[in-house]
């Protein structure tokens, strides 16, 4: 089998795209070919995973100024050009697109070549790139089920995520925990926020201890802040081992990628979700207001950190150990522990590949 996967920029697409095409070799043997641009995390992240890597040149056209919507315009037919050139010489029986900047291209060219295409998408609403293809691929594997009616022949699969998630046993006991994180750079108004909301949470939630990422830019202002309040808090720049903090923890507050979002849901862990505003269609609020819908998660604006609302929220729900229950046994019925072995059958499914014999 052969197969491609296009798309990248952040985390969020290129891990979960790690997490295929490792399914797809495990299952099919696969042979696999990344596309990605010279901007994004695969530069990093898929040549160390030991595959090979292709780059395309191609910019952004939503939430940008006229003169870079202008310019990507200008690049695109040149970036569908390379990306068909790329089909004809790898010669792939699928490709699959995982949104970002090299997605629209590729797929765009397989689609042109009548060869089968897989759309992969983690958000509630299909990001630019998924939309411009979403009713000629073959099939799409999305994460939430109100995303479907944007797709042809779409299934509920889930993201990716990594089995240690999984393997979280729920925190019964001990010392009431909440974990604090906005991503690998951190969050600077979820920081900010925690910091000036402290006097609060010590006198509504007496001996809580928190874990905070902070990333770089706040973590000397975090750590003062901390000593200051005299606070029982671990304070990291970046937390190697996410799946063993979920574990030590109550609640979590965190924004709402796709990624994090099937994190949470895979370890049963009750959320504080705070989208990030600026996020592409406003996708972070749509996935947050997904769990919260299924009673696992609550939904703080941003607009409304600055007052006593975070402080309150995590008070109350930490004090409420039956909530925080119903919540985690919401999450988990939303988590897919299958969710790579299912995209990787659909792709191979509509690629006409038949799985390696035992």
């Amino acid at each position: 089998m052969r197969a491609i996967l296009a798309g990248g920029g952040t985390g969020g697409h290129v891990i979960p795209a790690l997490a295929i095409a490792n399914q797809l070799n495990k299952d099919y043997g696969a042979e696999v070919l990344f596309i990605g641009t010279a901007r994004g995390i695969e530069n990093r992240l898929v040549p160390a995973a030991g595959y090979p890597l292709q780059l395309v040149r191609v910019g952004a056209l939503k939430n940008v100024s006229l003169m870079t919507r202008a310019k990507t315009a200008f690049d695109l037919p040149r970036a569908i050009w390379d990306a068909a050139r790329m089909l004809n010489e790898f010669a792939p029986d699928v490709v699959i697109g995982v949104g970002g900047y090299a997605s629209g291209p590729a797929m765009i060219a397989a689609i042109a070549k009548h060869i089968p295409t897989l759309a992969f998408e983690p958000n509630a609403v299909p990001g630019f790139a998924n939309r411009l293809v979403a009713r000629f691929v073959s099939a799409a594997a999305v994460h939430f089920e109100q995303t479907s009616g944007y797709f042809r022949n779409a299934k509920v699969t889930g993201v990716p995520v990594r089995q240690a998630f999984f393997e979280i046993a729920g925190k019964h006991g001990g010392t009431p925990t909440l974990l604090v994180f906005g991503g690998s750079q951190g969050a600077h108004a979820i920081n900010r926020a925690m910091l000036r909301c402290l006097p609060v949470l010590r006198r509504e939630a007496p001996g809580i201890r928190i874990i905070h990422q902070t990333g770089e830019r706040d973590y000397n202002d975090a750590v003062a802040a901390y000593r200051e309040m005299g606070e029982a808090a671990e304070v990291y720049k970046f937390i190697e081992d996410m799946p063993a903090a979920f574990a030590r923890v109550d609640l979590v507050v965190c924004r709402s990628g796709a990624s994090t979002v099937a994190e949470i849901a895979a370890a049963g862990k009750p959320a504080i979700f705070v989208p990030f505003p600026r996020a592409a269609d406003d996708h972070q609020r749509v996935n947050a207001e997904a769990l919260a819908n299924a009673g696992a998660a609550v939904v703080v604006e941003e607009s409304k950190l600055e007052g006593v609302w975070l402080a309150e929220t995590i008070a109350a729900l930490l004090q409420d150990s039956r909530r925080l229950q119903q919540m985690s046994r919401a999450a988990r019925e939303m988590a897919h522990p299958n969710a790579a072995s299912e995209i990787a059958k659909m792709a191979a499914e509509i690629g006409g590949v038949d799985p390696l014999s035992d």
